[in-house]
């Protein structure tokens, strides 16, 4: 994974706040300066809070847990979506699904309805139904997917959120809050940090600073996956071998047993023999 360092996020625009009047005092321990009537975000505070997230992200995805990426802003939903599923993330990019952490049965049922109509449609159930029924059915199911076309492949809630904006993002920060996970999040001027598990200070609204930090939480992302594939792969080959070594003991043991057997038997035969 490429290390991102000051000059970079510099040339990204991720200095650049909001004017001086829309600030919010909490942000104000990573404000720099101000200058020409816009706040200057401190890029060392935002390296450290980058470094810190990027740790986190690899540890977490690496145990196993998943990261959900939330950015439904115009300016960065591409941006994080194309990320998202080059690395093989869940995100959600349309809008946030009220209820997707506090009310995850409901939630999952949906998932579960969207996968078992898509696979009806893909192996022809449909043809049982009108035309003007199966249009419809085509019709609600691609309006689903518009929306819950990036968590399909959850089957828990995830476990930590990634958030581009956390005022734009605020019905997500609530409910992620209420359910006591982790928030990663990039924290502008004029927003709240509080309650913000991982707070990376820095534009939210540039182009090249989403793009840089979420090409980076992306590719901490992938790394921890990667770390997690080879583990589980490692646990398996061990599995196995423990499994084929048993085996080995278990037949060894029977061959043993039956040699046993058979020289206990011929000895029985040769005393029967001597008697005689």
């Amino acid at each position: 994974m490429k290390q991102i360092d000051l000059q970079d996020l510099l040339e990204a625009g991720c200095h650049f706040g909001h004017k001086s009047e829309r600030w919010h005092p909490k942000a104000q321990q990573f404000i720099y300066t101000k200058k020409d009537g816009i706040h200057i975000i401190d890029l060392a505070k935002t390296k450290i809070g980058l470094d810190a997230a990027l740790a986190f992200v690899k540890e977490l995805v690496s145990g196993g847990s998943e990261l959900l990426f939330v950015a439904t802003k115009r300016q960065a939903k591409g941006i994080v979506k194309e990320e998202a599923i080059r690395v093989g993330a869940p995100y959600m990019t349309e809008r946030w699904i009220g209820g997707f952490l506090t009310n995850w049965d409901g939630i999952h049922k949906n998932i579960q309805k969207i996968i078992r109509l898509t696979e009806e449609e893909a192996t022809g159930a449909w043809k049982k139904f009108p035309k003007h029924e199966q249009m419809k059915l085509s019709r609600y199911l691609a309006r689903l997917k518009v929306f819950y076309g990036g968590v399909l492949q959850l089957n828990v809630p995830p476990q930590a959120l990634f958030i581009v904006d956390v005022k734009k993002e605020i019905a997500a920060v609530r409910e992620g809050l209420r359910c006591g996970i982790p928030i990663i999040a990039i924290v502008d001027t004029n927003s709240d940090p509080t309650g913000i598990t991982h707070i990376i200070p820095a534009n939210d609204d540039a182009v090249g600073s989403i793009t840089i930090i979420a090409k980076t939480i992306a590719a901490a992302y992938e790394e921890g996956r990667s770390s997690f594939a080879k583990a589980s792969a490692d646990k398996a080959t061990k599995l196995a071998a423990a499994s084929v070594k048993k085996e080995t003991v278990k037949t060894t043991d029977v061959n043993e047993e039956i040699k046993k057997e058979v020289a206990r038997l011929n000895k029985v035969k040769r005393v029967k023999k001597e008697k005689v």
